[in-house]
């Protein structure tokens, strides 16, 4: 293969791995003789408000990562996500470091420890939040649904997620971990 049919092969690599969503960055690592596309081993993004009949105003937004060079250790999963939960001029939010994802198809789990908040009880905690995307119809669950605020929770669990995304609020995106399994 000559190197314009090289180029144009990887170009059209990354242009079908972003066209689906993905996060491309043609490889340079094998000194300009490129023949792959290298992509973050999985991620969870997006905002939405949760559908709440009675009014409330509960958000969740993530921008959470796990490099492709971490691929076989969530735990190393970087980012933040935020949450707020306001009604009646009442309420407060968090601010959570990511400290692991993981992600199956497209459900996604991801913890963090808060820090930054306005409610005492989130202060310093680890949280959990679980995503499905399913298009316009997003669910989300969270840790603290039936383990408190202030329970000691491990990294990457949660919730099933078990609460329904507002309609016209806006969209998760899951990209799916791809574990590299050693071939034999």
């Amino acid at each position: 293969m000559n190197r314009r049919t090289k180029t144009i092969a990887v170009a059209a690599a990354v242009l079908l791995t972003l066209g689906a969503g993905g996060v491309a960055v043609a490889s340079g690592g094998d000194g300009g003789h490129g023949t792959g596309v290298v992509r973050e081993a999985a991620a969870l993004t997006g905002t939405a408000k949760l559908y709440r009949p009675a009014g409330d105003d509960i958000t969740f937004s993530f921008d959470a990562h796990l490099a492709a060079k971490d691929n076989k250790d969530p735990e190393s999963a970087t980012g933040t996500f935020r949450f707020s939960h306001y009604k009646g001029g009442r309420g407060g939010y968090a601010v959570a470091k990511v400290d692991c994802l993981v992600t199956g198809g497209k459900v996604a789990v991801v913890t963090g420890v808060v820090t930054e908040t306005d409610v005492d009880g989130f202060r310093g905690k680890r949280v959990g939040v679980s995503v499905h995307d399913l298009g316009r119809h997003d669910r989300l669950g969270y840790s603290w649904m039936t383990r408190g605020q202030t329970s000691e929770l491990p990294p990457c669990q949660s919730m099933p997620p078990f609460e329904k995304v507002k309609a016209g609020t806006g969209d998760f995106d899951v990209l799916p971990w791809q574990i590299e399994y050693p071939t034999e």
